[in-house]
């Protein structure tokens, strides 16, 4: 069968400043916690040791020529452009951003730019971090000095990549530096969030600029495992807490009622101002960038909560591990396909059909060398992860869902947090002696899907 796409579908990757570009000026918490504690890094290789983009952007951008890119989505370092969050700007980061946009369009390939990639400077995190209001307003100037610089050549701006990772990661369950374990802290984070996000909304519309603005979400549906009442408000209140905390707050304006009514009922809600309701109403974006990687399968508890226990979303379900699933068994997560679909309809069915694309979906694999044939990768298992997932997504688009594109994580194999380079995700292989770049058998595949705007499949 042949799944052909629209006219102008995005074809591309993603990727991240932090993870691709290497060391810079300004301290982040990535530098300062790997300093601390590189035992907590897959074999000690930490924020440093990244595929050297800051040197090789040019020849790296005609790779993705290559691979038949029309849109590429990297990220600004904020610590790069501003070292210390909120001082003087450094010329050289401003230099290498131009340089990098400018080359990006020349060759043909939309920039699309996200603002803060998990790397928060560490002179903010100092003051508090997204706890702290101060640096929500450190943000909304860093936000409107790289409108000023850059959106004059960048039309797709999203305010932050996965927001609620740094909640989970660093004020939930210890993968992230601080290290914290609080929910009302954590429930402040997420927050101030969604109040820098929509004050950076804010003054890209004030700026009248050219292009368009949105946030990209990582959306994992909530699957009960049953119809049982309680499995289906546990998989409720999993929604309500991992998606629709941020999702309600970008596409509506506001959260969701019941969300409020279960965190006050637990006294767990950050402190609110009065004129927040104005500012997040007006924080509505124009595009949703959608990372989907796995879904998240939830029962209702089996047992009492320890009432000594810090208070957790997980005092509302318990995972479910579904008999049959199909496994990545690498990264540990679940490959389900129709997710894809799934989160598609929903927001077609709930959320007035949002203009919105697929801006990460990816496979990690450790150890791909076993699968050098004639010098290169034959990752035949990542070619089916990704048709696979396309041919749910041409059902979506078939069905009316306003999605507008896909974009793999990621294009050259690259540093991946606390798991460093232990699964590999790209469409080139890196070699971290050399630097040397080979194209996978999925970077040949996915190039001849882009040119063809469509791929067959049995």
């Amino acid at each position: 069968m042949k799944y052909a796409f629209p006219d102008n579908f995005w074809w591309g990757s993603a990727s991240s400043a932090l993870q691709t570009e290497g060391a810079r000026e300004g301290e982040t918490t990535w530098d300062y916690w790997f300093a601390r504690e590189p035992n907590r890094f897959h074999n000690g290789v930490g924020p440093q040791q990244t595929s050297t983009f800051y040197q090789h952007w040019k020849t790296d951008i005609q790779l993705l020529k290559q691979l038949n890119h029309n849109s590429f989505r990297t990220s600004i370092s904020w610590a790069r452009l501003i070292p210390d969050g909120i001082g003087e700007v450094n010329p050289d980061a401003v230099d290498f951003y131009n340089q990098v946009i400018d080359e990006l369009n020349e060759q043909g390939i939309t920039p699309f730019m996200t603002l803060f990639h998990f790397d928060m400077p560490m002179a903010m995190q100092e003051i508090g971090g997204w706890e702290n209001r101060d640096v929500v307003e450190a943000y909304a100037r860093y936000a409107l000095l790289c409108f000023e610089l850059f959106g004059d050549r960048v039309l797709h701006w999203f305010t932050f990549n996965e927001p609620i990772v740094p909640v989970e990661g660093g004020y939930l369950y210890d993968f992230h530096y601080p290290n914290v374990v609080d929910f009302r802290r954590a429930a402040t984070v997420a927050y101030h969030t969604v109040l820098a996000h929509a004050k950076a909304v804010q003054a890209y519309r004030a700026g009248h600029y050219a292009g368009e603005i949105g946030i990209v979400l990582n959306l994992t549906p909530s699957y009960p495992r049953s119809q049982n009442p309680a499995d289906l408000k546990a998989a409720h209140v999993t929604d309500l807490m991992f998606n629709r905390s941020f999702l309600d707050p970008v596409l509506r304006g506001e959260y969701p009622a019941d969300l409020v009514a279960l965190l006050k009922s637990y006294d767990q809600l950050p402190a609110c101002k009065p004129e927040d309701g104005f500012l997040i109403a007006e924080g509505k974006i124009d595009l949703l960038g959608i990372n989907y990687y796995q879904p998240r399968r939830v029962k209702c508890r089996d047992s009492a909560v320890n009432p000594q226990a810090p208070f957790m979303p997980e005092w509302f379900f318990d995972s479910y591990e579904m008999p049959g699933r199909k496994m990545n068994p690498y990264r540990g997560w679940e490959i389900y396909e129709p997710g894809i679909y799934d989160i598609l309809v929903n927001l077609r069915d709930n959320y007035g059909n949002p203009r919105c694309f697929i801006s990460e979906n990816g496979m990690g694999v450790e150890n791909e060398q076993r699968f050098i044939e004639n010098g290169q990768i034959n990752d035949r298992y990542r070619i089916e992860f990704i048709s696979e997932h396309l041919a749910w997504l041409h059902k979506g688009i078939s069905e009316g869902c306003n999605c507008l594109g896909y974009h793999m994580w990621t294009f050259i194999d690259n540093w991946s947090w606390c798991n460093a380079y232990k699964n590999r995700y790209g469409f080139i292989q890196l070699d971290l002696e050399t630097q040397k770049r080979t194209i996978k058998k999925s970077g040949e595949w996915f190039a001849a899907t882009a040119l063809n705007n469509s791929f067959e499949k049995e």
